[in-house]
């Protein structure tokens, strides 16, 4: 049985050791990993699909293929809450292509953090920390492109779908939306 200590945020080493086991097929480690990631990933879920019963399905979907995948993971490339956050945007997304349905329901803009209400006082602060130092680091990004990013994440908008939208050409969606992504990520490592 896992220890009480899976309630709280892991550290990155700890995940990245917890993939390691589950790529061996240490149930015990994927059931630690379960305890330690799911609410932030089912809440990224929920962000994209917005059906509760449909994240749940995705969830399900994102662990089934951490299951059988995690040998893939590379610690070198990324760190084991960006593998899985991307997975689990990218099974999302693949949801609401496959329905068709969702894409630009609610503005981006009056998304509000998914909190799961089981998650401890000290993981439901860090998130708020963590949100509050994405928002300060996006607002440091100009207005245009910073929408742009946040449609194609949250929502999961194409590049082509962003510049007709926009009305700006695809070359350009695409080379702002690689410039804002570089300008978050150096500001999110300081």
């Amino acid at each position: 049985m896992a220890d009480s200590t899976d309630t709280y945020p892991p550290d990155q080493d700890r995940l990245a050791d917890l993939l390691a086991a589950v790529a061996a097929g240490d149930s015990h480690a994927f059931e630690s990993l379960y305890r330690s990631t799911s609410a932030k990933l089912f809440g990224i879920c929920l962000r994209i699909v917005q059906q509760r019963s449909d994240a749940e399905d995705v969830l399900q979907d994102v662990y089934t293929t951490i299951w059988r995948k995690a040998k893939q993971y590379d610690a070198a490339r990324a760190s084991a809450t960006t593998w899985l956050a991307m997975m689990t945007r990218n099974k999302a997304i693949d949801c609401v292509r496959a329905s068709g349905a969702g894409r630009g329901a609610v503005a981006i803009d009056l998304a509000q953090d998914v909190l799961d209400p089981d998650a401890s006082t000290f993981a439901a602060a860090e998130a708020s920390e963590q949100r509050r130092r994405l928002d300060a680091c996006l607002r440091e990004i100009e207005a245009q492109r910073r929408n742009l990013i946040r449609v194609a994440f949250f929502e999961g908008a194409t590049y082509e779908e962003l510049a007709a939208r926009s009305g700006t050409p695809l070359g350009t969606v695409k080379s702002w939306i690689r410039r804002g992504l570089l300008r978050l990520k150096a500001c999110l490592e300081r």
